[in-house]
């Protein structure tokens, strides 16, 4: 390992244990219905999207599918509500449920599956769908398959049934050993537990930033320790390759907040499933939005200048994503090739990788 790749680990380290140490005091898309891989009709959708209020007494449904006439938007095996090529309607008085789907169906072409894509817990934030998203040639990633979130180590008992109900089967620990005997993980009854360690003993901890720029210049260097330190090549190649060979298998993927090791590693699979980079920022930079309540609180327990040193590892920002896709443009000129050389995934694991997660 270089000196400069020593560095940034050292960096990516301390903003790690920072948030641990430093806790806040005491849209949703697409998938089939099924996992068949037989041909089907070209999906007419270029946007869809499901919205839950906050109380979960109501669903805004939203699309666009230039071409066609109809959308018929089906729950719970009944029609609810209808449109023309675009639409936005909102459903409400349906029975309580883990997740509550909804069926696009056009007059023609195939229909999309969709859910809100946060799944709410009483332990956990940040949990939420990585499905959903359309793909640059007009394929959409499957919902209700893979998972990405924060800690699990406060899921409640009712947590746990809610996501062995979903049939999550895999969990992949992105923490280090310190991080994961300190906050172990609870999951659901019956699910494998695999550790993926992208930090290991890389670097130790010198104190805070000096200057908010200081902090933010970490988080730019670990997006760049996250694509070419080892023992984060080696943890992303056992989350891809696991998902790859999951074989039906529901998996999730976690950090400690669920944004930087659990960002690269959802931007990873996107990325190789297709999704264009725009949108990969996007399901990025969710993070700041899903994580913004916990974030507040925990800058409103700090002095003033203190906070504002801290708040850029909190966020998620574009120039810390964009790091880690430079990187990986310096050291291996294309994506493909960063998913070949450095997780070993060969173009042939990558076309079963997309047969297994894509539709239309």
């Amino acid at each position: 390992m270089t000196q400069m790749t020593r560095v940034r680990a050292s960096s990516y380290a301390l903003a790690a244990a920072l948030l641990v140490g430093l806790a806040a005091p005491a849209a949703a898309h697409a998938s089939p219905s099924s996992h068949g891989h037989t041909s089907h009709p070209r999906i007419p959708f270029t946007a869809a999207t499901v919205t839950a209020a906050k109380d979960g007494s109501s669903y805004t449904v939203e699309w666009t599918a230039p071409g066609v006439r109809h959308v018929a938007v089906r729950a719970g095996g009944r029609t609810v509500a209808s449109g023309g090529s675009s639409g936005k309607v909102t459903v409400r008085g349906l029975p309580a449920a883990d997740r509550q789907w909804f069926d696009l169906v056009p007059d023609r072409g195939q229909g999309l599956h969709l859910a809100d894509r946060e799944i709410r817990l009483d332990g956990a934030v940040n949990f939420r769908d990585t499905g959903g998203y359309r793909t640059s040639d007009g394929h959409w990633v499957r919902m209700g398959e893979i998972y990405r979130t924060a800690s699990l180590d406060k899921l409640t008992d009712r947590d746990l049934a809610k996501l062995k109900r979903l049939g999550v089967s895999v969990d992949y620990d992105l923490r280090t050993q310190q991080e994961r005997a300190s906050a172990p993980d609870r999951v659901p009854a019956g699910s494998r537990y695999v550790v993926a360690d992208a930090l290991g003993d890389l670097g130790g901890l010198s104190g805070l930033p000096a200057s908010p720029e200081a902090s933010a210049q970490l988080m730019v260097d670990a997006e760049k320790t996250m694509v070419s330190a080892p023992t984060a090549q080696q943890a992303y190649t056992t989350v891809l390759h696991g998902i790859a060979d999951a074989d039906g298998a529901n998996a999730l993927f976690h950090c400690t907040a669920g944004k930087d090791r659990t960002g690269w590693a959802n931007a990873t699979l996107l990325t190789a499933l297709g999704v264009p980079r725009e949108t990969v920022m996007d399901d990025y930079l969710a993070s700041n939005t899903y994580r913004a309540k916990e974030n507040a609180a925990t800058l409103a327990a700090m002095p003033p200048a203190q906070a504002a040193v801290y708040k850029p590892m909190l966020d998620v920002r574009p120039e810390y994503l964009n790091s880690g896709f430079q990187e990986v443009t310096n050291r291996y000129g294309t994506f493909d090739r960063y998913l070949d050389k450095a997780l070993g995934l060969s173009h042939r694991d990558v076309r079963d990788l997309r047969e297994d997660l894509l539709v239309g």
